[in-house]
């Protein structure tokens, strides 16, 4: 039996149609999972994949969304607060428009999500919560004024949830993936004036010499979500390939 089997647990995950989250839900589909997957436009439904329209940004679409799995699989055991939006500037750049929309959805919407969640939650012997922060949560980076923002905030809100909920036996925990190779920075480059140079830029800052992957972000949340980690809370797990903790001469 795998050490990270999550079998027959119910697993919510936002923002799980594309990237991080659609590979986190196929992770823990492997390991025996039930699993609802939350996005404005989720994935196709299969075998113990519930698939359902949620807005992170509305309480009543999150709170039908929660309600839905909770009632379709009979509980949930595991959140994964994944879903989340990007902006590039400087704290001039984004006007205070942009600065709510992307705090509306990268620190809002975790809370709407884990205020819904909680009540089943509690009722769980193996209960779990993961969120997704970034490397940028507590790395400057250039034009990252909103985003990293929102992040950092993520990281902090993580630390106080663990906490807050030690108590109910919920472990939170979130994950700071570096840079990785998903479709949102796909889109991100295609804007560039020059995506290829855009693309080379990005994998030169990584120390380990290449971009992150969705799969290897999910392996991540699936080992933080599972009983394996029962004595982890409280804890941001780095996936960065190095770009926190150090650098590499570069000839």
């Amino acid at each position: 039996m795998s050490l990270l089997a999550l079998n027959d647990l119910v697993a919510v995950i936002t923002g799980a149609g594309s990237g991080i989250g659609l590979a986190t839900a196929d992770a823990m589909l492997r390991e025996g999972a039930r699993v609802a997957a939350l996005d404005l436009q989720p994935p196709p439904a299969r075998p113990n994949l519930l698939p359902l329209a949620c807005d992170v940004t509305e309480q009543p679409s999150v709170d039908a969304a929660i309600g839905a799995a909770a009632a379709h699989f009979g509980g949930i055991d595991v959140l994964v607060n994944n879903a989340g939006i990007g902006a590039q500037g400087t704290v001039e750049d984004n006007d205070l428009d942009e600065w709510r929309r992307v705090f509306d959805v990268n620190v809002l919407g975790i809370v709407r999500v884990t205020r819904a969640a909680l009540p089943h939650l509690r009722r769980s012997r193996h209960a779990a919560i993961v969120n997704t922060a970034s490397i940028v949560s507590w790395t400057g980076l250039p034009r990252r004024a909103c985003y990293g923002a929102s992040k950092g905030a993520v990281y902090a809100l993580t630390l106080a949830m663990a906490s807050d909920h030690a108590a109910d036996r919920i472990r939170v925990n979130c994950v700071c993936p570096g840079t990785v190779d998903t479709p949102w920075v796909a889109r991100l480059l295609a804007a560039a004036p020059d995506p290829a140079a855009a693309r080379a830029g990005l994998v030169a800052r990584q120390p380990i010499g290449r971009l992150g992957t969705a799969e290897e972000i999910a392996a991540a949340i699936l080992y933080l979500a599972s009983p394996a980690a029962g004595y982890t809370t409280g804890t941001a797990l780095q996936i960065d390939g190095g770009t926190h903790s150090f650098q590499v001469p570069r000839p």
